[in-house]
């Protein structure tokens, strides 16, 4: 079943970005925590929530996992050295984990996104998630149940008012 980093994370922790489009395309059914290696001006960044996830993905080369197509912002006080915002970032993980979900996407057909990043003990980690696309129809029904569920909370309201 879905493994949930939330319910392990201390309250003291702080999201910096969601991959809300992410949850809109995928149905999201297991979660893994990662360690991000990062470069001083990309923590800084971090830190200044200049993140973005959106149409990132996980990849597994070589045995390792890497974050493609997220963004983080060059820190503008970094000096010559600043780093390339869409850079491919290593994920650390274990080595049964990686084989395991590695497994997952070639043979299933599943595929790794990550679902937010947020700052622990002002270390970055990751929370990925191991997704399989949404059709039209689910989308759809999603938005359907969404709708259903905010009207019946707004009638709950007006009858106890």
């Amino acid at each position: 079943m879905a493994k949930h980093a939330q319910a392990t994370r201390p309250s003291g922790d702080r999201v910096v970005a969601q991959n809300r489009k992410g949850f809109h395309d995928y149905f999201i059914t297991e979660t893994l925590e990662a360690g991000l290696v990062l470069v001083g001006s990309e923590i800084k960044s971090i830190r200044a929530n200049q993140v973005n996830l959106r149409d990132s993905y996980v990849t597994i080369r070589n045995n390792e996992a890497w974050l493609v197509g997220a963004h983080i912002a060059g820190y503008h006080e970094a000096s010559y050295q600043d780093h390339d915002p869409r850079r491919d970032r290593k994920l650390l993980l274990h080595k049964r984990e990686i084989m395991r979900w590695r497994v997952m996407v070639e043979q299933r057909g599943y595929t790794i996104i990550p679902t937010k990043l947020y700052l622990v003990n002002n270390r970055a980690k990751v929370e990925i998630g191991l997704a399989r696309g949404k059709k039209l129809y689910d989308k759809r029904e999603a938005i359907t149940d969404r709708e259903n569920e905010r009207n019946l909370a707004r009638a709950i309201k007006e009858a106890y008012q």
